[in-house]
């Protein structure tokens, strides 16, 4: 009688799913989805009554340049990315957002991401 273990990607959708039924993006307020790899980070600002991508952006092709405060490698790097999308969504008009983390733990890249957008003017 062996019970098998959920993996941690099944964890990780399972938590996924259950943050994403009570987060809903509209146009005045959109969605703002950060997805990691192991070397890369990718962030998406979504309206999820249209369905639409209103633009995304990631670690890979950005241009980060800027100062990350006491952060270094990867987390600079999120935070960077983050203040970018940050500064590109106020240049929409978008003020306020509401954060997926995506089944990923509030800590880390996720957590510098989140203050680099904050730090560039959006509200969660």
């Amino acid at each position: 009688m062996s019970s098998k273990k959920p993996s941690k990607l099944e964890l990780r959708r399972r938590r996924q799913k259950r943050v994403r039924a009570r987060i809903f993006g509209t146009k005045e307020c959109p969605r703002l989805t950060v997805t990691r790899s192991l070397r890369n980070l990718y962030i998406q600002i979504i309206d999820d009554n249209d369905s639409k991508t209103l633009f995304g952006q990631h670690s890979k092709t950005a241009d980060l340049k800027g100062d990350a405060g006491e952060r270094k490698g990867r987390i600079a790097q999120a935070y960077l990315l983050g203040k970018a999308v940050g500064e590109k969504a106020k240049e929409s008009g978008i003020e306020c957002v509401v954060f997926d983390r995506a089944g990923y733990k509030y800590h880390g890249r996720v957590r510098a991401t989140a203050e680099g957008a904050r730090d560039a003017g959006l509200n969660f």
